[in-house]
């Protein structure tokens, strides 16, 4: 009785350690974080959150959560400048390139570091966009996004127009810090 007692307990440490290093083995390391307060925009009601957060393996995983928002598809950019005080948007200049590359699809080659896609909004005006970007850092550089802001836009992203993807207006801006 008494051998059955610590081969039980036994195992259940082995099982709890064996689960305890998955656990940590399963969430790969990450790096600094940057994040911005997306406010409404060209008398839209649109708000939200974008956080940035660099990977150790290099690139920057991006997590978009929109409210308030027309249902549908929107574009999804990251602007120039961290400035969004004009009421339209504008000042946050144009799509963040500096690689100087054609406007395209996140998953392309050849794209715009702030391309991030298109984010789909619910009819309960919520959306969630997660994607990861390997033209991105946090860290200080010539790619980083801190200092930039983040845009949300009245139309979908065609992915091929340029410069623009021809999204139309900008409804929701938030400075990266």
């Amino acid at each position: 009785m008494k051998g059955k007692t610590i081969t039980a307990l036994t195992f259940s440490a082995a099982a709890a350690l064996a689960m305890s290093g998955c656990a940590s083995s399963a969430k790969a390391p990450e790096g600094p974080r940057a994040k911005a307060t997306i406010e409404a925009r060209s008398d839209s009601t649109v708000t939200g959150t974008a956080t940035f957060t660099e990977l150790s393996k290099g690139g920057v995983k991006v997590h978009v959560h929109i409210e308030k928002a027309p249902p549908g598809t929107h574009g999804l950019h990251i602007h120039e400048k961290g400035d969004c005080s004009d009421p339209k948007g504008a000042s946050a200049g144009g799509h963040f390139n500096p690689g100087g590359m054609p406007h395209s699809g996140p998953m392309d080659m050849k794209r715009h570091a702030g391309d991030l896609g298109n984010i789909e909004v619910k009819a309960d005006g919520t959306g969630d966009l997660d994607v990861t970007s390997d033209l991105l850092t946090v860290k200080a550089g010539p790619n980083s996004v801190v200092g930039r802001s983040v845009v949300f836009h009245e139309k979908a992203d065609d992915l091929t127009t340029q410069p623009t993807g021809n999204a139309g207006g900008r409804f929701g801006c938030g400075v990266i810090q």
